[in-house]
């Protein structure tokens, strides 16, 4: 359903990114697991290391999910804007053209928690 506005939009957003001090939200979709309804939050300085905010927030965000113990990094597809992505996780966010509020996707190939896989 659109959302309309009433009239003009006349003040600044709440949520933009100079609100957060250096840092930006990022949100992570975990593709096929419905155990986590929605995209996680991250949140980091540009200057951080993307592996760092994996390692940091979203392993620990995806450990009670059944199926983590079984995902192979190296096999998941990323996609970014709906375009598939390679993260390079040794370069920053900004270097990775990851943008306040942006959101990325990934998919654990044989993986899909309470979703059966496709084509089955």
């Amino acid at each position: 359903m659109a959302v309309v506005a009433n009239g003009e939009y006349k003040f600044p957003s709440r949520d933009r990114v100079e609100n957060y001090y250096g840092h930006q939200l990022l949100f992570a979709c975990w593709d096929h697991h419905m155990l986590m309804a929605a995209p996680f939050m991250l949140f980091g300085a540009p200057d951080q290391k993307l592996g760092d905010i994996i390692e940091q927030q979203l392993k620990p965000l995806m450990q009670p999910d059944p199926d983590f113990d079984k995902i192979d990094w190296d096999a998941i597809e990323w996609t970014k804007s709906g375009e598939p992505w390679t993260p390079d996780f040794n370069k920053t966010i900004k270097q990775n053209g990851l943008v306040h509020k942006e959101q990325f996707c990934f998919k654990t190939p044989g993986l899909s928690t309470l979703v059966p896989p496709q084509g089955e």
